[in-house]
């Protein structure tokens, strides 16, 4: 066979179209075998369904509290009484062993209560229900300050959540919460 013009451009069309076929090919087949590895690196469905919970707060009286479960750690969510806001608010920054509020959503702003509860009127607080010195959880309406008490190692919080005595060097964490509506809280 004569390679004439017309034979080499024919020749050349389909070398190109192969190149480019298998190139696409070889393309397709990597990013089907990456894909999965990649994949893998997110998040799963029930990490990703504990980022966020709703809590329904329609039945919580004034006085009581509720313990939920957020990301595999208990959360106090109270509703304070007027007596526990005034109590805790009367009390001066400078007498805590922890001065700092703890709070994830305005980190590193003193422990006043202001900036420990969630909302402004100071009726909701929220906290992680993990002791800041070993990891019990502390017991709600008990020791010498009305807060809450850990009998294994003798500290006791305040009605903020603040540490007022024993070995716990912080105050019980303030998690991202909001009000998604009245009676609808946001955790996350």
């Amino acid at each position: 066979m004569i390679n004439t013009p017309e034979n080499a451009t024919t020749t050349e069309t389909r070398r190109d179209f192969l190149y480019y076929a298998t190139a696409g090919a070889g393309t397709v087949a990597t990013g089907a075998a990456v894909w999965p590895l990649i994949n893998s690196l997110n998040p799963s469905a029930d990490v990703q369904a504990l980022a966020k919970i709703h809590i329904d707060l329609s039945e919580i009286e004034a006085g009581t509290q509720l313990t939920v479960i957020w990301r595999g750690k208990p959360v106090f969510i109270r509703r304070r009484t007027s007596e526990d806001i005034e109590e805790a608010r009367n009390v001066e920054v400078d007498e805590l062993p922890d001065p700092i509020d703890r709070n994830q959503s305005r980190p590193g702003l003193p422990a006043t209560d202001e900036n420990r509860a969630l909302d402004e009127s100071g009726e909701w607080l929220v906290m992680i229900g993990v002791y800041t010195h070993l990891g019990c959880v502390p017991l709600a309406d008990a020791g010498d300050f009305g807060g809450w008490f850990c009998p294994c190692h003798g500290s006791h919080y305040d009605t903020a959540g603040r540490i007022r005595k024993g070995p716990a060097p912080q105050n019980l964490l303030v998690p991202s919460a909001k009000f998604t509506s009245q009676n609808m809280l946001e955790l996350g």
